[in-house]
């Protein structure tokens, strides 16, 4: 938000993402991305006094051969099993993004959507960047900031800042549609 000039306070939203997981497999990735920051933005309603609320909530996706929604591995283990499960794969980030009105609690929604390739790697490739970097917190056990961007063959998407976690041109159209920019 400092990026677009946009004055903020941060807040971490009391909801609990896990309890939520169960809704994945009913739900698009576009709807259950929504839903999980929708989830975010109603859980700070009652804390922030007539702010503005943005919420936004980022979900990796591989299809193939099912669809699995990727998660914080945890371990370096997860880790590396769950790189070589996207190893010449395509997987999709969608964000979830919502502007929530204090006042009517009405929200403004966008989402945003990255095709994530990776080219083909073998497991000593993994484990060496697993062991280096160490991206255990990171939904799919990567990051693009660091020499995770070498795992990739190609990333299909309109908006770069979208694969970090906050699509800050969807954020713009947001903010212009509620009057805040």
């Amino acid at each position: 938000m400092s990026r677009i000039g946009v004055p903020f306070a941060q807040a971490s939203p009391p909801f609990d993402e896990d309890a939520n997981r169960y809704r994945f497999d009913d739900l698009t990735d576009e709807a259950f991305a929504l839903e999980m920051a929708q989830g975010k933005a109603d859980s700070l309603a009652d804390s922030v006094d007539g702010q503005w609320i943005l919420a936004a909530d980022q979900i990796g996706v591989l299809t193939e051969p099912t669809r699995q929604l990727l998660c914080k591995p945890g371990t370096e283990a997860a880790a590396v099993e769950q790189l070589m499960s996207m190893s010449g794969r395509t997987h999709h980030l969608t964000t979830g993004v919502v502007l929530r009105c204090p006042d009517t609690g009405t929200s403004h929604v966008a989402v945003d959507r990255q095709a994530m390739t990776m080219r083909a790697f073998d497991r000593a490739e993994a484990t060496a960047y697993i062991t280096t970097h160490r991206p255990l917190d990171c939904a799919g056990s990567y990051r693009i900031e660091d020499a995770g961007i070498l795992l990739f063959e190609s990333i299909d998407g309109h908006d770069y800042t979208g694969i970090v976690g906050l699509p800050l041109l969807a954020v713009g159209r947001l903010l212009r549609a509620a009057g805040l920019l």
